[in-house]
Protein backbone atom coordinates (compact mmCIF):
# COMPACT_ATOMS: atom_id res chain seq x y z
CA UNK A 1 0.00 0.00 0.00
CA UNK A 2 2.81 2.41 0.93
CA UNK A 3 4.65 1.59 -2.32
CA UNK A 4 1.55 2.32 -4.45
CA UNK A 5 1.02 5.69 -2.77
CA UNK A 6 4.67 6.67 -3.35
CA UNK A 7 4.47 5.68 -7.03
CA UNK A 8 1.26 7.69 -7.42
CA UNK A 9 2.85 10.81 -5.87
CA UNK A 10 5.94 10.48 -8.09
CA UNK A 11 3.69 10.16 -11.15
CA UNK A 12 1.73 13.30 -10.20
CA UNK A 13 4.99 15.20 -9.63
CA UNK A 14 6.32 14.18 -13.06
CA UNK A 15 3.04 15.16 -14.76
CA UNK A 16 3.08 18.59 -13.06
CA UNK A 17 6.67 19.10 -14.20
CA UNK A 18 5.79 18.23 -17.79
CA UNK A 19 2.78 20.54 -17.69
CA UNK A 20 5.01 23.40 -16.44
CA UNK A 21 7.55 22.79 -19.23
CA UNK A 22 4.77 22.77 -21.86
CA UNK A 23 3.28 26.00 -20.47
CA UNK A 24 6.64 27.82 -20.50
CA UNK A 25 7.42 26.55 -24.01
CA UNK A 26 4.16 27.98 -25.33
CA UNK A 27 4.60 31.28 -23.46
CA UNK A 28 8.22 31.77 -24.55
CA UNK A 29 7.46 30.79 -28.13
CA UNK A 30 4.69 33.34 -28.47
CA UNK A 31 6.57 36.04 -26.57
CA UNK A 32 3.60 36.58 -24.29
CA UNK A 33 5.72 36.64 -21.14
CA UNK A 34 5.98 40.38 -21.77
CA UNK A 35 2.38 40.71 -20.67
CA UNK A 36 -0.66 42.06 -22.41
CA UNK A 37 0.48 45.69 -22.18
CA UNK A 38 3.56 45.21 -24.40
CA UNK A 39 4.01 47.83 -27.11
CA UNK A 40 6.06 47.96 -30.32
CA UNK A 41 8.80 50.44 -31.20
CA UNK A 42 11.12 50.84 -34.19
CA UNK A 43 14.74 51.83 -34.67
CA UNK A 44 16.78 52.48 -37.84
CA UNK A 45 20.29 51.01 -38.10
CA UNK A 46 22.90 51.19 -40.87
CA UNK A 47 24.04 47.64 -40.03
CA UNK A 48 22.21 45.02 -37.95
CA UNK A 49 25.14 42.58 -38.34
CA UNK A 50 23.64 39.28 -37.14
CA UNK A 51 20.66 40.52 -35.14
CA UNK A 52 17.80 38.02 -35.50
CA UNK A 53 14.07 37.96 -34.96
CA UNK A 54 13.52 36.81 -31.38
CA UNK A 55 16.70 38.45 -30.06
CA UNK A 56 16.42 40.10 -26.66
CA UNK A 57 15.83 43.78 -26.00
CA UNK A 58 17.62 44.81 -22.80
CA UNK A 59 17.53 47.79 -20.43
CA UNK A 60 20.22 47.88 -17.72
CA UNK A 61 21.03 44.21 -18.36
CA UNK A 62 17.42 43.07 -17.88
CA UNK A 63 15.48 41.57 -20.80
CA UNK A 64 12.38 43.72 -21.38
CA UNK A 65 11.40 42.71 -24.90
CA UNK A 66 12.11 40.87 -28.15
CA UNK A 67 12.89 41.74 -31.75
CA UNK A 68 9.72 41.19 -33.79
CA UNK A 69 10.78 42.06 -37.36
CA UNK A 70 13.73 43.30 -39.40
CA UNK A 71 13.25 44.86 -42.82
CA UNK A 72 15.28 46.96 -45.23
CA UNK A 73 14.29 50.52 -46.09
CA UNK A 74 14.74 50.56 -49.88
CA UNK A 75 15.12 54.34 -50.18
CA UNK A 76 18.32 54.64 -48.15
CA UNK A 77 19.40 50.99 -47.68
CA UNK A 78 19.11 50.98 -43.90
CA UNK A 79 17.55 48.35 -41.65
CA UNK A 80 14.37 49.03 -39.70
CA UNK A 81 14.04 46.87 -36.59
CA UNK A 82 10.64 46.48 -34.92
CA UNK A 83 10.72 45.25 -31.34
CA UNK A 84 8.28 44.83 -28.48
CA UNK A 85 8.83 46.23 -25.00
CA UNK A 86 7.01 45.27 -21.80
CA UNK A 87 4.17 47.67 -20.99
CA UNK A 88 5.57 48.63 -17.60
CA UNK A 89 8.81 49.93 -19.17
CA UNK A 90 8.40 53.61 -20.07
CA UNK A 91 11.17 54.92 -22.32
CA UNK A 92 11.85 58.66 -22.70
CA UNK A 93 11.78 60.04 -26.26
CA UNK A 94 15.55 60.69 -26.19
CA UNK A 95 16.42 57.04 -25.49
CA UNK A 96 19.21 55.35 -27.47
CA UNK A 97 19.18 51.87 -29.07
CA UNK A 98 22.45 49.98 -29.65
CA UNK A 99 23.17 46.56 -31.10
CA UNK A 100 25.50 44.73 -28.73
CA UNK A 101 27.03 41.26 -28.55
CA UNK A 102 27.04 38.84 -25.64
CA UNK A 103 30.70 37.98 -25.24
CA UNK A 104 33.22 38.19 -28.08
CA UNK A 105 31.26 36.27 -30.73
CA UNK A 106 27.93 35.66 -28.97
CA UNK A 107 24.37 36.46 -29.91
CA UNK A 108 23.34 39.99 -30.81
CA UNK A 109 20.77 41.94 -28.82
CA UNK A 110 19.39 45.47 -28.63
CA UNK A 111 20.48 47.48 -25.60
CA UNK A 112 18.25 50.45 -24.77
CA UNK A 113 19.69 53.39 -22.84
CA UNK A 114 16.86 55.53 -21.44
CA UNK A 115 17.27 59.27 -21.81
CA UNK A 116 16.18 62.06 -19.47
CA UNK A 117 13.30 63.59 -21.43
CA UNK A 118 10.00 64.22 -19.67
CA UNK A 119 7.90 62.72 -22.50
CA UNK A 120 7.76 58.99 -23.27
CA UNK A 121 7.76 56.91 -26.45
CA UNK A 122 4.40 55.49 -27.45
CA UNK A 123 3.52 52.40 -29.48
CA UNK A 124 4.72 52.72 -33.07
CA UNK A 125 7.26 55.49 -32.36
CA UNK A 126 10.79 55.28 -33.75
CA UNK A 127 13.95 55.68 -31.68
CA UNK A 128 16.11 58.16 -33.58
CA UNK A 129 19.43 57.79 -31.74
CA UNK A 130 20.95 54.42 -32.67
CA UNK A 131 24.31 52.71 -32.72
CA UNK A 132 24.78 49.90 -35.24
CA UNK A 133 26.52 46.58 -34.71
CA UNK A 134 30.32 46.57 -34.65
CA UNK A 135 31.77 44.92 -37.76
CA UNK A 136 34.23 42.55 -36.06
CA UNK A 137 35.55 41.18 -39.37
CA UNK A 138 36.30 44.71 -40.58
CA UNK A 139 38.15 45.55 -37.38
CA UNK A 140 40.22 42.37 -37.59
CA UNK A 141 40.98 43.13 -41.24
CA UNK A 142 42.20 46.61 -40.33
CA UNK A 143 44.39 45.19 -37.58
CA UNK A 144 45.82 42.49 -39.87
CA UNK A 145 46.39 44.65 -42.95
CA UNK A 146 47.05 48.03 -41.38
CA UNK A 147 45.10 51.24 -41.65
CA UNK A 148 43.25 52.31 -44.78
CA UNK A 149 45.06 54.56 -47.27
CA UNK A 150 43.36 58.00 -47.19
CA UNK A 151 43.93 58.65 -50.92
CA UNK A 152 42.52 55.27 -51.98
CA UNK A 153 40.23 53.86 -49.27
CA UNK A 154 39.66 50.60 -51.16
CA UNK A 155 43.25 49.45 -50.71
CA UNK A 156 44.77 48.77 -47.29
CA UNK A 157 48.09 50.35 -46.43
CA UNK A 158 51.01 47.97 -46.04
CA UNK A 159 51.61 46.77 -42.50
CA UNK A 160 54.79 48.17 -40.87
Amino acid sequence: MKQTKLEFLVGVFVLLGLAAVCYLTIKLGSGSLLGSGAYTLEARFTNVGGLNIGSNVVVAGVAVGRVEAIRMEATDYTAIVSFSVAGDVKLPTDSMASIKTTGLIGDKFIALAPGADETYLEAGNRITMTESAVDLEGLIGKMAFGSVDKDNPDTPSPAP
